[in-house]
């Protein structure tokens, strides 16, 4: 059997119109509302795996830094208080009051900052999720190209260097 240019086109047509998906008009919104849920599932339900652990590596991040600022922040201040109502014993003997005072606000400061990049993490998620799922409605096929062209110039003997982009519909 003899297999002629046709047969190859018609297969190729074919195999493209199975790739496409259909168009789902709520998927952005369903992708959305899972990652608002449960960080990584919008990921999920976009098939887009690989994106799980950045998400919770991200917010897990910021957790950490939050808790960790917060530990500190309240050790710093006991420490503090226990000065303040006449006890030495503390465990840092080597900062005066007023660095105790520094060191408070700057942790606090700190704290704060890690949970709005929490915060901003958990948005970013809920956002690439839905702008994934909306990518993913588009037909993009492998029809775009990019020619170069190099043109010799007549007049001045020189070249002519140059980019168009040509649309066709």
């Amino acid at each position: 059997m003899k297999v002629t240019t046709e047969d190859v086109a018609v297969k190729k047509k074919k195999k493209r119109e199975k790739k496409i998906r259909p168009y789902e008009p709520l998927a952005p919104a369903r992708a959305a509302f899972y990652s608002a849920v449960l960080p990584g599932l919008g990921q999920a339900y976009t098939k887009k795996y690989w994106k799980i652990p950045i998400v919770y590596a991200a917010i897990g991040a910021g957790v950490y830094f939050y808790l960790e600022n917060n530990g500190r922040y309240n050790d710093l201040r006991d420490a503090y208080k226990r000065r303040l109502a006449g006890f030495n014993d503390d465990e840092f003997p080597q900062f005066t009051e007023d660095q105790l005072i520094d060191l408070q606000d700057r942790f606090r400061r700190d704290q704060e900052l890690s949970l709005l990049l929490t915060a901003a993490a958990y948005l970013l998620n809920i956002v690439d999720a839905n702008v994934t799922a909306h990518l993913q409605q588009y037909n993009i096929t492998e029809d775009l190209s990019f020619k170069p062209k190099v043109n010799f110039d007549d007049f001045n003997t020189g070249l002519n260097y140059g980019v168009s982009f040509n649309y066709s519909f």
